[in-house]
């Protein structure tokens, strides 16, 4: 997980519209992300893996249960990822 404050500082670059539009579960905990104004973008669990509630998602066969609720990826048994994280902390697809 990068540092949160740092990157908060660059959060009037997020766009308005976060929302996830569409998920795509890879390998090694990656996911291929795509967000409302369809820029595509790769997110890594793999860092939040031993915090808290997402503990759980090292299960890879709960892990590749994510899907798309309320404009962002979820889980099984109500967990979900804030879609302002998903961005922030995720790499642009190159074209």
């Amino acid at each position: 997980m990068g540092n949160y404050l740092l990157k908060l500082r660059h959060f009037s670059e997020v766009p308005m519209l976060l929302d996830v539009i569409h998920v795509e579960v890879q390998k090694n905990h990656r996911m291929l992300l795509e967000f409302a104004n369809h820029e595509k973008r790769v997110f890594n669990m793999l860092p939040y893996l031993n915090i808290g509630v997402f503990k759980s998602l090292q299960d890879e066969r709960l892990f590749r249960a994510a899907y798309i609720s309320g404009g962002t990826v979820a889980w099984p048994g109500e967990l979900d990822i804030a879609p302002e994280t998903l961005y922030i902390e995720s790499v642009p697809v190159s074209p």
